[in-house]
Formats: structure tokens, sequence, C-alpha cells
């Protein structure tokens, strides 16, 4: 008896009105899922990943100037330029540099019987800007130990410069962590040695940071503990790249230290355009739909009196409508598994140029899940609208 029905239903179908639709909607979700692929896999070029710290941060210095240096404008940061700093739309939030002033020694050991000794500096920033376990970070009076976050370049320039000059060994990231550290800290006719450790990395903060809690405490015991105007600041930014963010610090006469504003730039242009062409596709994808429910009401139009007929017979609505419901579900899905593969083969066209920058490219499950959700919401739609079209001629013949 289905067959019956649905040779009955059949008769009107345009089969060319369904492979435009079904073109259509194929070439809309290929280039959503393309684009959202090809965003994530990209993505990280642009991202210098730091383990430790928030990635959409900014640090921030006065430009200095010959004249500036000259009159002794040190660059201090003034509370009401810190509030204004923090009413700008795009800043999150603003973090002070903290400064050690007492005298630091360290003492690093490399090797058998060999140790650097060099005079040290500690700088601080609030602990909300640290990304590190919370178990290696921290200070207690009680058990003081000193965790450290350094710039890679200072790693390089000891094993590029001096341990290859004088005869010592190189060592590695994981090997530094493990090297036994020692301060040795002076002021206040005080002095104490206290161990420290290694706990990461930076490419963009060329300093040494510390435990906020533990400078300001060693600040108050070692040193004068008199309040300090930062010279710098963190800055948790919603997009760095932001043109708003340049035209502010070009205003205000402020730098943006390292490379982190070009390659936000980059990152904020690749949102921009990734955008875009999300928002392309799914146009293309919605025209799709309504050029489908077009098809969809001439067909029901067409097969009005037969539909009415099979109604007046003692069909219900879902019995009648079951036959387009199910014609519909079978291109969607065709649809979306035609979109995956050729979105799983435009990603193998553009891969090997990702890789030449060494990213690896993120997983394929995210894209395909915006499928699913895209295709799950026009086939949804596409029911609803049979639906209540049959369930209107059936009202309309009671």
């Amino acid at each position: 008896m289905n067959d019956i029905i649905w040779k009955l239903l059949r008769q009107h179908i345009s089969k060319g009105q369904l492979i435009g639709f079904a073109i259509a909607n194929l070439i809309g979700l290929t280039i959503v899922l393309l684009a959202v692929q090809f965003y994530r896999d990209v993505r990280p070029v642009f991202n210098d990943e730091e383990s430790f710290i928030s990635k959409d941060y900014l640090i921030i210095t006065r430009a200095v100037t010959g004249a500036g240096a000259m009159m002794g404008n040190n660059g201090e940061f003034s509370d009401s330029e810190i509030a204004e700093l923090a009413q700008q739309p795009w800043c999150r939030q603003v973090g002070k540099f903290l400064n050690s002033d007492f005298a630091i020694d360290a003492r690093l050991g490399v090797g058998s019987g060999h140790a650097m000794h060099t005079q040290f500096f500690f700088e601080a920033i609030p602990d909300e800007f640290i990304d590190v376990d919370a178990n290696a970070w921290g200070f207690t009076p009680g058990k003081p130990e000193v965790p450290v976050v350094i710039s890679r370049d200072y790693l390089s320039l000891y094993n590029f410069g001096f341990a290859a000059t004088q005869g010592m060994p190189k060592i590695s990231e994981g090997q530094a962590e493990m090297l036994p550290l020692e301060f040795t800290m002076s002021g206040n006719g005080k002095r104490q040695v206290m161990p420290g450790r290694i706990v990461g990395f930076s490419n963009r903060l060329n300093t040494v940071i510390v435990p906020q809690e533990f400078l300001e405490w060693a600040n108050q015991y070692f040193g004068t503990g008199a309040p300090q105007q930062p010279q710098r600041l963190i800055v948790e930014v919603n997009s760095p790249g932001d043109i708003k963010i340049e035209q502010y610090m070009d205003d205000h006469h402020y730098e943006v230290a390292g490379d982190k504003m070009s390659s936000s730039k980059a990152n904020y242009f690749l949102t921009v355009i990734s955008g875009i062409v999300i928002a392309v596709g799914i146009i293309i994808s919605l025209l799709s739909f309504f050029v489908l429910m077009l098809s969809i009401y001439l067909l029901l139009q067409k097969n009005t009196r037969k539909l009415q007929d099979l109604l007046l017979l003692g069909y219900s609505p879902s019995q009648v409508s079951k036959h387009y419901i199910m014609l519909v579900v079978a291109l969607n899905a065709c649809v979306l598994v035609l979109a995956i593969v050729l979105m799983l083969f435009g990603r193998m066209a553009y891969m090997d140029m990702i890789h030449a920058f060494g990213v690896s490219g993120s997983g394929v499950g995210i894209a395909i899940l915006i499928g699913f959700i895209i295709m799950g919401a026009i086939t949804t739609g596409n029911i609803m609208a049979i639906r209540k079209k049959v369930n209107s001629l059936w009202l309309h013949e009671k």
C-alpha cells in the first residue's frame, strides 16, 4: 500500500529542482565546513602558544625618547592612565608589573662541578594572568621555595654563548627545570638564601617572573617597601588584532612588546575572512533551503487533489507526509555525506602548506559536528513545513 501511495504522489516530482537544491546546498555546506576547518588548522600558525600565560594579552610600556631620558622621565604609568586603559571596550583587565627593589644573587648548578653565578632581578604580575599548575606556583614563608618563569632567550644565550665558549654542557628546557637553583637575597641589613625552581619558559616576556605574593613579601622584608608605580603593564584584551587597540597605543605613545600586535593582526584578519566565508556558505545553504521548500510547496500544490482524496479515504496526515519527509531526509543526508567528503579532500590539498609551518592541524570533529547541526536544522525546518502543509489540507477537508 505504501508503494502505491508513493507511486501516486511522486508523479509531479521535478528531478531538476531537487538536483538544483542538492547542488546549491552541497556548495554552501562545503564552504562552511571547509572554512571552519581551515580556520582551526591555520590559527596555531598565528598564535604562539604559551604554556603558562594567557594568550590574549599585551605587554605595554611607554615609548622611550632621548629627551625624556635626559629629563629623568622613567616611564611610569599613573593611576589615572591605568584606569583609563581599563575602561576601554577591548580591555578585559589590566595587571601591573611589580619590580624587586633589593639585591639578588643567583646560582645555577650546571653539570658536575660547574655552576653559573650572577646578579639577578625579579618581576611579578597578578596570578590571574598566570596559567601554571597551582601546586607549582605560589609562596609559603614557612616553606620557602621560589618558583620562576624565565625568558627562553636566557637559555639560548647560555647554550649558544656562554656554554659554547666555556666548555660547559648545553641543557634542554626539561633539564633546566631539574637543575638546582639558589637565590641569595639581601637588603635592609638582612640576608637569606632560598632554593628556586624553574617552572616555565616564555617567548614573549624577556624577564624573570615570580609569584606576586612572594615579591610583595620580599620587597617588604629586604627592600624599602615603598609603593611602586609600574613601568610595564599586562593587558588582557578581547581581540588583540583590533585596529582600535593600535590607534589607542599610537595616540598615547605606548609601545607593545614583541611581535604580538603583528601576529594578532594576522589572526584578526584570519578571523574576519573566515567569518565572511562562513557567512557566504550559510547564505547559500539558506537559499538552497528555500529552493527546496518552494519545490515541495509546488509539488504539494500539484498533488493537492490526490492528497485530499487520500485523507478522505482515511489515511492520516503522518502517513501521507511520510513519503515527502523520507525524500527530504535522504536528500539532506546525501548532501551532508558529500560535503564532509569534499571538505576532507579540500583539507588534504592545503595541509602540506600547513605542515611547512610546523603545525599538524586540528581534528575535524568540530567541523563535522557543525555540518550535522546545520543539516539537522535544515531538515527539521523541511519536515515542519511539510507537516504544516499536509495538516492544513486535512483540517480543510474536515
